[in-house]
């Protein structure tokens, strides 16, 4: 996995292309562009006995750069990113901010390749490849952009705010949470429903307390941990969709209301509130 950080600063997780996978998909493109010059070559054949010598140079010259560089330009261009090969293995270019890749990035890629592919049967390329920690090859490197797999594991749906917290979520500082800290927080509020309940809890005390210590203001007293954590993380993405795709925030609440009640648990009943410490900066484990 690697991070993209896009145009409005937001850090994207995507899978970096592996050589092997990359090497499939450009065979299969491979094969796709030489059978279609060959078809193109046998058309281009019955043009000797009606066109000059000269004429019929032009037309096979115009046509093998139309297979060579034309293909890879009109299929990404069109396709945001994606070959047929590309698209049989799972594979996208988009630009070095996750952004989709565009005509200009489409043409440099593919006369890069006409140097390292073609007339370098491809050693450029893998080298490149292998020294770079993206993957790069050096069509990559002139136009700005990268490989990426979409066929990697599937990520669980962000946790759902609860309402009660939502108030609170929308004033927190979360400049503070690191990228790290909110994955094995997300991890553990998928599994959490899979584990021992003392090991649950445990964890998710241990888990609140250090991202507490990462965000302001502190939750309302009693807040149980795992809710805290839901609020968090469900605060957190919802900022990196505004941040992509700017949208109008939720209305401000009205001024002198009071705050909702601390959730509750499954069944209704009021959740056991967790202890804080005194300086209201972390949880206390259950004892």
């Amino acid at each position: 996995m690697s991070q993209v950080v896009t145009g409005d600063a937001v850090e994207l997780d995507v899978k970096i292309a592996q050589l092997p996978v990359r090497a499939v998909g450009a065979l299969i493109d491979i094969v796709v562009m030489f059978t279609g010059y060959v078809l193109g070559v046998l058309l281009w054949s019955f043009t000797l006995f009606q066109f000059d010598k000269a004429l019929s140079t032009a037309i096979l010259i115009i046509f093998t750069v139309l297979v060579q560089v034309g293909y890879p330009v009109i299929c990404e261009t069109t396709t945001r990113g994606r070959s047929l090969g590309k698209m049989a293995m799972g594979l996208r270019v988009v630009c070095d901010d996750g952004s989709p890749e565009r005509f200009r990035q489409a043409l440099f890629r593919a006369l890069a390749s006409v140097v390292e592919i073609w007339m370098l049967a491809g050693s450029p390329a893998v080298i490149c490849s292998l020294i770079s920690p993206r993957g790069k090859r050096i069509g990559d490197l002139f136009a700005g952009t990268v490989v990426i797999s979409e066929r990697g594991p599937r990520m669980a749906p962000p946790p759902v705010m609860p309402p009660a917290l939502a108030w609170w979520a929308s004033s927190l500082q979360l400049s503070g949470l690191r990228p790290e800290q909110a994955e094995v927080a997300r991890q553990f509020l998928s599994r959490a429903p899979q584990l021992d309940p003392r090991v649950r809890d445990q964890l998710a005390y241990r888990l609140a307390g250090e991202v507490l210590a990462r965000i302001s203001p502190p939750p309302p007293p009693g807040t149980p941990p795992q809710f805290m954590l839901a609020a968090v993380l469900a605060e957190r993405h919802r900022r990196e969709l505004a941040r992509r795709r700017p949208s109008p925030g939720p209305l401000a609440p009205t001024v002198g209301a009071a705050p909702p009640a601390a959730p509750t648990s499954g069944n209704g009943a009021a959740a056991a509130p967790a202890a804080a410490s005194p300086n209201g900066q972390g949880f206390a484990p259950p004892d």
